[in-house]
């Protein structure tokens, strides 16, 4: 099967644009904490930590679709690597669990005193996250639904907030430019788009 099949192009419409938006969310997230810490700190539970904190959980929620979506693309085009694409989505969402948790402690402190992260979801949940999503993008650019950039683009932006989150609104930026030409590539004649791997 090749990406030039009808049902394969079709079957995920939504995926780039969720993509985008969640980036966008994030970049959202990154200037309200930005503007929330102007006066050298962070005010917990006003309007701007409230409302960054929201658009970063939607954001997260975002990039959970995101996830499934390409996992399941991925299985229909590239049947041969599911074991990859399997761990790689269950990482991916296993993280993205974990960022929920902690945004939903920041936003809620009463849930964080119920419920407080350990130090394996506060460490770890980043790093399966962003593990499961870029394997997933790698699988992307092998299949020729992005290019090889895009990952590269996405990898840089989460290098820059893990070394400064006041990087956070360049970071963003980077994943937007990342994911921007996802299934660019999938519109295309026969034996453009590449075959199932």
């Amino acid at each position: 099967m090749t990406l030039t099949d009808t049902p394969t192009r079709t079957s995920y419409p939504w995926l780039r644009p969720t993509a985008l938006a969640a980036a966008l969310l994030l970049l959202g997230y990154g200037l309200l904490r930005t503007v929330d810490r102007l006066d050298g700190h962070s005010d917990k539970g006003a309007w701007a930590w409230n409302t960054g904190h929201a658009l970063f959980l939607v954001g997260i929620l975002a990039f959970g679709a995101v996830i499934v979506g390409l996992h399941g693309l991925l299985r229909t085009v590239s049947p041969r690597l599911r074991a990859v694409d399997d761990v790689a989505a269950v990482a991916g969402l296993v993280g993205a669990a974990a960022f929920i948790w902690v945004i939903l402690g920041d936003l809620f402190p009463r849930f964080a005193e119920a419920v407080p992260p350990p130090d394996v979801v506060l460490l770890g949940g980043p790093m399966l996250f962003e593990l499961g999503l870029l394997v997933l993008l790698v699988r992307a650019v092998v299949l020729r639904l992005l290019p090889v950039w895009g990952p590269v683009l996405v990898l840089a932006g989460f290098v820059a907030i893990a070394v400064d989150l006041d990087l956070l609104p360049v970071g963003a930026a980077l994943v937007f430019g990342g994911l921007f030409p996802l299934r660019r590539p999938a519109v295309g004649g026969a034996g453009g788009p590449g075959q199932a791997a």
